[in-house]
């Protein structure tokens, strides 16, 4: 009758090896799947537009402060790298889109030359970020 008992409570144990894997697997599919937010590296007041729609695929974010301050990957860069920083962000995904985000301060010649480095570095299409206004 012992044997019996300690038998039972031996073949009861649930194994735990399969739901380990499957969670496992899952958790590097939603590791793979999942999209993070790319940012240019510090906060700038956008201009309101009542024309702003809202773009999805901006892979290279330009950042330009109202202190003159250019930011590309959170790194702050100079005017005159900023062509060979889109190159080479734009030859690792070809079919990425350059976004400025300007500060609504910031200089309009400086603004004008990251669109020119941009379209210099062979990127056709570049966007200004702007808030919608309701």
């Amino acid at each position: 009758m012992r044997r019996r008992r300690k038998r039972e409570s031996e073949e009861s144990e649930i194994n735990m090896t399969p739901m380990l894997d499957v969670v496992f697997i899952m958790l590097i599919f939603f590791i793979v799947t999942s999209s993070f937010v790319k940012e240019a590296g510090i906060d700038v007041n956008k201009p309101d537009a009542v024309t702003a729609e809202r773009k999805e695929r901006g892979n290279i974010l330009v950042a330009i402060s109202d202190r003159g301050q250019i930011w590309i990957n959170k790194r702050e860069v100079d005017i005159r790298t900023v062509r060979a920083n889109i190159e080479r962000l734009h030859a690792e995904n070809p079919l990425g889109s350059v976004v400025i985000q300007a500060d609504r301060d910031s200089k309009n010649g400086l603004l004008v030359a990251v669109m020119d480095a941009a379209r210099l570095a062979g990127v056709d299409e570049v966007s200004i970020a702007a808030d919608e206004t309701r």
